[in-house]
């Protein structure tokens, strides 16, 4: 495989010097590119775009031509697994995504097929085949996928939610049925996250978006130790180098030193929590993640840059820190902005890394 031009990402992933904070952003593959939009519009819809690795590759390279990020990450969705399952995945045009068929009692789980993630998501592994070749060393490339508690939310509501009530019911009146779609949902993630390592993914992040809905006991019961049994399953070194692990529950600050003793190298903070905060509560035992609120990026370049400025002094000198915003960047957005905060990042982190 092809050296590492800028692996800056990978080592602050492991705690070790860096020269500056690294960074990429959640969602940067974006509507709020217009390059992305037409190519959107060439696909015809969201998931022509996912099922194509040519334009998915595409797509996964459109930022990293106009910022000086220090990861690419893939181009997909946390939703391809229960798609691959035969549960129909579809997106309305401003209403997210939807199943065409719901999974709500045990007669539905155990009709769940067992996938072969390397031909069921093929699509998926040959796009990071190629955003790897075409990479060509810039950059390390995020694999990804949705946490078994998150894919399951969708899977059994058919669609997001605003109080998750078919999930929380099935989770707190019938825990073992949640259980074994949680088990089937681990199994298949960890084989999935397995077969894009294999194809070229030099880290992978686990988005845990609605583990943070939960209860501190329905946490650790129902997300947390899934998220545990996967890692325990990944293959942590490829090309000769560790495979790095981050775990994102937005909304899990609460929760931060319990994720930090699952395995991961990583944690992901959503905007709430201090980062200076995080890293008091989580210490050198893992790097962390995050954590500007997107919306700042409607104001001004210069407030930008105080936002930014105000993070790195919170977190403070050091390594292990990996500045991203604190979920996906939104739609709206004006692209001069994203140049504005990654050149910030690049200028301002210096000092703290000598």
């Amino acid at each position: 495989m092809t050296e590492l031009k800028n692996d800056r990402f990978l080592r602050a992933l492991s705690g070790e010097a860096v020269d500056v904070t690294p960074i990429w952003m959640m969602r940067q593959a974006g509507r709020y590119l217009p390059e992305y939009r037409a190519t959107r519009q060439q696909a015809g819809d969201f998931m022509s775009l996912c099922q194509s690795p040519e334009l998915a590759c595409e797509v996964t390279m459109q930022p990293l031509r106009r910022y000086a990020m220090d990861a690419a990450i893939l181009f997909s969705d946390i939703l391809t697994i229960p798609d691959a399952m035969g549960l129909g995945l579809y997106f309305e045009q401003g209403e997210g995504p939807k199943f065409r068929k719901t999974v709500r009692s045990e007669a539905d789980v155990a009709a769940l097929p067992e996938l072969d993630v390397t031909s069921d998501l093929a699509y998926v592994m040959n796009a990071v085949s190629l955003i790897r070749r075409e990479l060509n060393g810039s950059v390390p490339l995020i694999g990804f996928t949705g946490s078994p508690w998150t894919l399951a939310t969708y899977m059994i509501e058919g669609s997001g939610s605003k109080d998750f009530r078919n999930a929380k019911a099935l989770m707190y009146d019938q825990p073992e049925v949640m259980h074994a779609l949680l088990d089937k949902l681990a199994d298949a993630v960890t084989k999935y996250l397995n077969a894009q390592i294999a194809a070229g993914a030099q880290a992978v992040q686990i988005f845990d978006t609605w583990g943070g809905i939960l209860s501190t006991p329905a946490y650790q019961q129902f997300s947390l130790q899934y998220m545990k049994k996967i890692v325990s399953g990944l293959t942590r070194e490829a090309d000769g180098r560790k495979v790095p692990v981050i775990v994102f529950t937005k909304n899990g600050g609460l929760w931060l030193p319990e994720i930090a003793d699952i395995g991961c190298d990583c944690v992901g903070l959503d905007w709430t929590m201090e980062i200076g905060r995080a890293r008091e509560l989580v210490g050198d035992r893992v790097a962390i993640q995050g954590n500007m609120d997107p919306s700042i990026l409607y104001a001004s370049p210069a407030r930008i840059q105080e936002e930014v400025k105000r993070i790195l002094a919170s977190f403070g000198h050091g390594n292990g820190h990996v500045f991203n915003l604190g979920h996906g960047i939104t739609p709206e957005v004006n692209p001069d902005h994203v140049t504005a905060f990654v050149d910030a990042v690049h200028e301002y982190s210096a000092q703290y890394h000598q």
